[in-house]
């Protein structure tokens, strides 16, 4: 622990997305880290007050701790710049074309990193008919945490039926098998592969219900498949112009060798949690959770 008081950093959590339960534990884990370093901490639900309560607390650094849309998407991330408040995390262009998932696939095909064919939709298209050959997926085109995920399997009787919160539009993706990896870039510096091991479809309780799933790292994959992995995820954190910490997932068909590694989507702000996979991967590469949350609070930055 520190000896001293370093400077007041704001944790924003909570805020208004689907994924506000999983941000809200992020930073709480976060905030008593941090405090473990000694810095002055306040934790903050992001709430429609929030650039006054801002501009009343006068932070050194916000701690962007929200996950999902308004949080991650570049909104946020906009009122920080517009207050001048140093924040973590990636900035408000990067933010927003990662929430995309189509325009995450763009950059990566620009960059010619490996995805599958996808395709936007409607809704209403998705539950009428098969809009893409079976077996694809169907996610929200700017969620995370795996929220609103359905996979059609070759031996569905019919479209499926999306709930009715689903957004108008959506993605359709071809259905990539095999096993879950996933990658966290910071700074410039890929920190592992994690194989990600879970009972049918790695959902949103599998990431963050204990007992889950199982993450092993470092993961037991061919040494040139490892070597993909980083190098992909530090391409993808690069051309999406990531700023902080990222992660970018990965799935890996075994029975095609090299061809068969595809990314699917970077997160800009990876989960926090005692579950989640970045704060592994740092303590894999040597470093404990609070020396990790002071690294992306001293990295913080605004984009001018």
């Amino acid at each position: 622990m520190s000896s001293r008081t370093d400077p007041k950093v704001v944790v924003l959590m909570g805020g208004p997305s689907a994924e506000r339960e999983v941000s809200l534990s992020s930073g709480r884990e976060c905030a008593a880290a941090l405090r473990g370093e000694g810095f002055e901490v306040v934790e903050l639900d992001a709430g429609p007050d929030l650039a006054a309560r801002l501009s009343e607390l006068t932070p050194c650094t916000v701690f962007n701790a929200l996950h999902g849309r308004w949080g991650e998407d570049g909104c946020v991330q906009g009122m920080l710049e517009w207050l001048h408040i140093p924040y973590t995390h990636s900035g408000v262009l990067a933010s927003a074309t990662a929430m995309e998932k189509e325009r995450t696939k763009a950059v990566y095909a620009a960059a010619g990193l490996p995805t599958v064919p996808s395709q936007l939709a409607t809704a209403a298209e998705v539950r009428a008919r098969h809009v893409m050959e079976p077996p694809y997926v169907v996610k929200p085109f700017n969620e995370g945490s795996s929220v609103g995920v359905y996979i059609v399997h070759e031996a569905s009787n019919g479209p499926p039926q999306l709930s009715p919160d689903m957004p108008e539009t959506v993605m359709v993706e071809r259905y990539a098998p095999g096993r879950e990896l996933t990658t966290t870039v910071m700074g410039d510096r890929a920190l592992g592969v994690t194989d990600i091991l879970s009972d049918g479809w790695y959902d949103y309780d599998a990431k963050y219900k204990a007992g889950g799933s199982r993450h092993v790292i470092p993961a037991d994959i061919p040494a040139e498949i490892e070597e993909l992995c980083l190098s992909h995820a530090l391409t993808a954190h690069r051309v999406l112009g990531c700023r902080g910490i990222s992660r970018t997932d990965f799935r890996w068909d075994e029975s095609r060798g090299v061809d068969g590694l595809v990314l699917l989507e970077t997160n800009t702000q990876p989960g926090m949690t005692p579950t989640s996979l970045s704060p592994e991967q740092a303590a894999h590469a040597g470093m404990g959770f609070g020396q990790f949350c002071r690294w992306i609070v001293e990295d913080a930055s605004c984009d001018r």
